[in-house]
């Protein structure tokens, strides 16, 4: 997964006019969402350089061109913002699984190429995915990471299966692969594991969880 850092532009609308003229909602909407977007690029520009401790809100305001009031409007905590960039992130791996599908014939080995499609593509920038795990660990915000990670490996390995259609044993099941694979990746952020030390651990791992799925 890689996050594409967009220019820092200027912020002209920093406050909501009270009584918008007939076809500026459909703008503004489209406005706010590229403003947004360009906050979490600048959010995630800056951890892939200095982890968490660089994304001073103020910061994070100055690289997007937005004002502070406006940033704690979109986004109130750091940890809210960190969401928003393992948000991205996720968009960005289930984009590329919706392009390229796993080819492969088992559940447990489609399961194993999007969770090492994901570890590589996070660690093309490892101070950023090193400050994002850390952060949702330690999270006191409900973070949408492990659910769509669950949900991902329930589509690919069981063939469209959503997350709301699944038996509570064939979430928990792919609840705990994705488990495996977050501590997997901590071990190899600190340097304790090779790629090919998780890929053989994740392999074991999906093997034996997901073999009746």
């Amino acid at each position: 997964m890689r996050t594409t850092h967009a220019a820092p532009s200027s912020d002209t609308e920093g406050t909501m006019e009270s009584h918008p003229t007939p076809g500026t909602h459909s703008v503004r909407t489209r406005s706010q969402h590229q403003r947004r977007k360009r906050i979490v690029q600048a959010a995630a520009a800056l951890a892939s350089r200095g982890g968490v401790e660089a994304m001073q809100m103020r910061t994070v305001a100055e690289r997007a061109g937005v004002a502070l009031g406006t940033l704690y409007r979109y986004f109130p905590s750091k940890m809210d913002l960190v969401v928003a960039v393992v948000g991205e992130e996720i968009d960005l791996l289930e984009s590329s699984i919706e392009r390229r599908p796993p080819g492969a014939t088992t559940p447990s080995s489609r399961a194993v190429d999007v969770l090492m499609r994901a570890t590589r593509g996070l660690m093309r920038e490892p101070e950023l995915a090193d400050a994002l795990i850390r952060s949702l660990i330690m999270a006191e915000v409900q973070t949408p990471f492990g659910e769509r990670i669950t949900g991902l490996l329930l589509r690919v390995s069981a063939g469209g299966l959503t997350l709301e259609d699944a038996t509570e044993e064939q979430a928990d099941l792919a609840g705990s692969l994705a488990s495996v694979w977050v501590q997997e990746l901590l071990e190899m952020l600190r340097g304790r594991r090779t790629y090919d030390q998780i890929q053989r651990r994740i392999e074991t791992a999906a093997g034996r969880l997901l073999a009746d799925i």
